[in-house]
């Protein structure tokens, strides 16, 4: 496909949008939550991307670069648990949070493709 690099990868750039997003949601969340549900969803918010960014740098090997897709899928799906707590507290509305889900279940989703399909990505070294 080309790929010059992770920062062209749509899956990463979709990852860091929704981290950003999470970082601007929680600035919002009660000050007293700011040591335990803030810190908490953002840490698992930035690392779907930080996941994707090793994944790249493991790509000689598909099963390492499949191993960090996966590790990036949990930390997305922490992100949701995060996010329902925030809901059921009431330290956000319906909508964003809905947004928010929304956006994971569409990086979920291009992890996934690139989980069935690792071949598109990893490369064997050149010697």
């Amino acid at each position: 496909m080309g790929y010059r690099g992770y920062k062209d990868l749509k899956v990463y750039q979709k990852a860091f949008e929704m981290a950003m997003d999470i970082f601007w949601l929680t600035k919002q969340f009660p000050k007293e939550e700011r040591y335990s549900l803030t810190d908490q969803i953002r840490r698992s918010a930035r690392s779907v991307g930080s996941n994707i960014v090793e994944s790249w740098a493991k790509r000689v090997y598909i099963k390492s670069f499949v191993a960090k897709l996966v590790d990036s899928q949990s930390e997305a799906d922490e992100t949701v648990y995060w996010l329902d707590i925030a809901l059921a507290c009431k330290y956000m509305e319906k909508e964003k949070y809905d947004k928010s889900i929304e956006k994971i279940n569409e990086v979920q989703r291009m992890l996934t493709s690139m989980i069935k399909n690792p071949e598109k990505f990893c490369h064997k070294p050149k010697l």
